[in-house]
C-alpha cells in the first residue's frame, strides 16, 4: 500500500518552489516592461519629439516631412525580419538568441541618440538625418527582436497576453518620457542634452537586456519541410518569384533614400531642392505600386501555379543549406502570407489591401507635424503642449480605445470600423478650426458646458481649445486603432498570424508616410488650415473602401448560409 501510495502521489514540491515560480514571473515582467520601454522611447523621440527640435531651429516644414520618412523603417521591418529571426550573431550569440539582436540595437540606438546630440540640424541636417536613419532602423529591428522575445519566453505561469499588456504599459510610459518629460526638459536645457539623457536611458534597458531570460536556438527543420513537399513550387519557381518581389521592394527603398539624400544635402550657390510634392505625385503611385501591386500579382501567379502543377514539386526535396534556409525564410516573409490571402480571398483581397492602405491616411499624414503646428504655429509653450498632447492625449487616446471596444460589442465589427474611418475626418476639420482661432471649437465648448468644466481645472480658454481639440482627435483615432486592430487580427490565417500581421500592419502605414513629405511642403505653401481639410477629404477614400468591405463580407456571410442550409 505505501509502495502504491507513492508511486499514485506526486512528491512535494520544494519548499521555495513557488516563490521560486513568482520570481521567475517577476523577472519576465520585469524584462518586458523594459523592452516596451525601450521600444516606445525611440518612437516617440524621433517620430515626434525630433519635429519638435527641427521646428524650434526653423527646419522648413517640406524637409520635416521629408525626415519624417524614416518612420518607414517601421513600415518595412518585416522585410528583414527573417534575417533576426535567423541569423546568429558572431560574438553576441552567447548571450541569447533573442538578446543578442535586442542588445545590439540598443547600443546602435545609444550610438545613434549621441550621434544626434552632437549634430546641430542648423548646419548639417545631412548628418543629422542619417543619425536619425540609422537610430530609427535599430529601433525598428529591436522591435522585431522583443516581439519574438515576448512569444518566446511566454509560459503558462507567464502568458503571452499577460506580457503583451505589461509592453504596452511600458511603450505607454516611454510616450510620456519621450514626448512629454522631453518637452518639458527642452524648456529647461539644450536640445542636445536631452537626447544624451534619453540615451543614457536606453543604456540603463540595455543592463535590463543582459541580465533577462532566453530561449534556445531551436532545430530550423519546420519551414524546409514545409515547402519541400510534393505540390509546392520549386526552389526554382520560388527564387524568381522573390526575385521580381526583393527587386520592386529594393527599388522602391531606393528610390526614396535617393530622394531624400539630395533633399537633406548641402545646397551651392543659386540652387534649390526639388519639389517634395512633384516627387510624390511621380513615384508616389510606382512605390505603391512596387510594394503592394507587385508582391499582389506575383502572390496570384504562384498560386495559379501551383493549382495548375506548374513548376512544382513531385517528390520531397531532400537538398539543405544555408542559401535555401534563408531564401525559404524571405519567402514565407515576402510572399506566402500573400498568396494565402490572394488564394482566400480572391478579388476582394483588392478591397482588403485598398482599405489596409488608406484607412489611417488622414490622420497619419500629419501626425509628424503636430508638434510644430502646436509650438511654432500655435505659440503653445513646451509644458502646456507636453501636458495636452502627451499626458491628457493619452487618457483621451485609452478612453478611445475602450469606446472602440465597447462599440465592438454593441454594433459589431464593420459599423465600428465605419464610425473608425469617419470621425478622424471631423477630428481634421477640427483642427482646421483650431488653426483659424477656433470660432466653432469655442461655440460647441460653451454650449455643452466643457469650457466651464475645463475652467474648474484652472485651465485659460486658450488652453481649453487645445486640450478640446486634442480631446476629440485623441478618442477619435482611438476608436479607429481598436476597431482596425480588431479588423486585421480577424483577416489574417491562424496558418501566418504572425507574418501576415506584420506585413498587413506595415502596410497600413506606407501611404501616409510617404504623403508626410508632400504634406510639409503643403503646409509651407497653402497653410495649415488648408491642409488638413484636404486630409479630411482623403480620408473619403477609406470610408469608401469600409463600405467596399462591408458590402464583400456580408455576401460572404451569405454564401456560407445558403451553402450551410444546402
Amino acid at each position: 500500500m505505501a509502495s502504491t501510495a507513492t508511486e499514485v502521489e506526486k512528491p512535494p514540491r520544494p519548499k521555495g518552489f513557488r516563490l521560486l515560480m513568482v520570481a521567475l514571473r517577476t523577472r519576465k515582467s520585469a524584462t518586458m516592461l523594459g523592452f516596451g520601454f525601450a521600444s516606445g522611447l525611440p518612437y516617440a523621440l524621433l517620430l515626434g519629439t525630433l519635429n519638435a527640435w527641427l521646428g524650434e531651429v526653423k527646419i522648413d516644414l517640406a524637409t520635416i516631412g521629408v525626415l519624417s520618412w524614416i518612420g518607414l523603417s517601421y513600415s518595412f521591418k518585416f522585410l528583414w525580419s527573417p534575417l533576426v529571426d535567423r541569423m546568429a550573431l558572431p560574438g553576441l550569440e552567447a548571450l541569447g538568441r533573442r538578446k543578442s539582436w535586442i542588445l545590439l540595437c540598443q547600443i546602435v540606438l545609444v550610438l545613434g541618440f549621441a550621434g544626434l546630440a552632437a549634430t546641430d540640424p542648423a548646419h548639417a541636417i545631412g548628418t543629422f538625418a542619417l543619425f536619425a536613419f540609422i537610430a530609427a532602423l535599430a529601433s525598428a529591428t529591436q522591435d522585431v527582436a522583443v516581439d519574438a522575445w515576448r512569444i518566446d519566453v511566454a509560459d503558462e505561469d507567464t502568458p503571452v497576453e499577460l506580457l503583451s499588456s505589461i509592453y504596452q504599459f511600458g511603450y505607454r510610459i516611454a510616450s510620456i518620457v519621450g514626448g512629454a518629460l522631453a518637452l518639458v526638459l527642452a524648456g529647461r536645457m539644450s536640445w542636445p542634452l536631452v537626447y544624451l539623457l534619453m540615451a543614457g536611458l536606453i543604456a540603463v534597458i540595455a543592463v535590463v537586456t543582459l541580465r533577462a531570460p532566453d530561449t534556445p536556438r531551436p532545430e530550423q527543420g519546420t519551414l524546409h519541410a514545409a515547402l519541400a513537399q510534393p505540390g509546392e513550387l520549386t526552389p526554382r519557381a520560388r527564387g524568381i518569384a522573390l526575385l521580381i518581389v526583393g527587386t520592386s521592394w529594393a527599388w522602391a527603398i531606393g528610390t526614396i533614400v535617393r530622394f531624400m539624400m539630395v533633399m537633406l544635402s548641402p545646397l551651392g550657390p543659386g540652387e534649390k531642392h526639388p519639389s517634395v510634392g512633384d516627387f510624390t505625385r511621380e513615384f508616389g503611385p510606382l512605390i505603391v505600386a512596387a510594394t503592394v501591386a507587385v508582391p499582389l500579382l506575383v502572390a496570384a501567379v504562384t498560386n495559379a501555379m501551383r493549382r495548375q502543377g506548374r513548376a512544382v514539386l513531385t517528390e520531397p526535396d531532400t537538398r539543405v543549406s544555408p542559401a535555401r534556409t534563408a531564401a525559404n525564410h524571405l519567402y514565407v516573409a515576402l510572399i506566402a502570407p500573400l498568396a494565402e490571402l490572394v488564394a482566400r480571398l480572391g478579388w476582394g483581397v483588392l478591397v482588403v489591401i485598398g482599405m489596409i492602405l488608406t484607412y489611417t491616411l488622414c490622420y497619419n499624414v500629419w501626425s509628424s507635424f503636430a508638434f510644430p503646428f502646436y509650438l511654432d504655429f500655435l505659440h503653445y509653450s513646451k509644458d502646456e503642449v507636453a501636458f495636452a498632447s502627451k499626458v491628457f492625449g493619452i487618457f483621451m487616446t485609452i478612453a478611445g480605445i475602450s469606446l472602440g471596444g465597447y462599440l465592438f460589442l454593441r454594433l459589431g465589427r464593420m459599423p465600428t470600423i465605419l464610425i473608425g474611418a469617419i470621425l478622424p475626418m471631423l477630428g481634421n476639420f477640427v483642427y482646421a478650426d483650431l488653426a483659424e482661432g477656433a470660432v466653432h471649437i469655442d461655440a460647441v465648448g460653451k454650449a455643452i458646458g466643457l469650457h466651464t468644466l475645463f475652467a474648474l481645472f484652472g485651465f485659460d480658454p486658450r488652453m481649453i481649445r487645445l486640450l478640446l481639440a486634442i480631446s476629440f482627435e485623441n478618442i477619435s483615432t482611438g476608436i479607429a486603432g481598436a476597431a482596425f486592430v480588431a479588423y486585421l487580427s480577424g483577416i489574417v490565417s491562424k496558418r501566418y498570424t504572425a507574418v501576415q500581421y506584420a506585413l498587413m500592419s506595415s502596410l497600413t502605414f506606407l501611404i501616409g508616410s510617404l504623403g508626410r513629405g508632400i504634406a510639409g511642403e503643403a503646409f509651407d505653401l497653402y497653410g495649415y488650415a488648408t491642409v488638413f481639410r484636404w486630409t479630411a477629404a482623403a480620408g473619403l477614400v477609406a470610408v469608401l473602401f469600409v463600405c467596399a468591405e462591408w458590402v464583400r463580407v456580408a455576401r460572404e456571410k451569405a454564401v456560407v448560409a445558403v451553402k450551410a442550409e444546402e
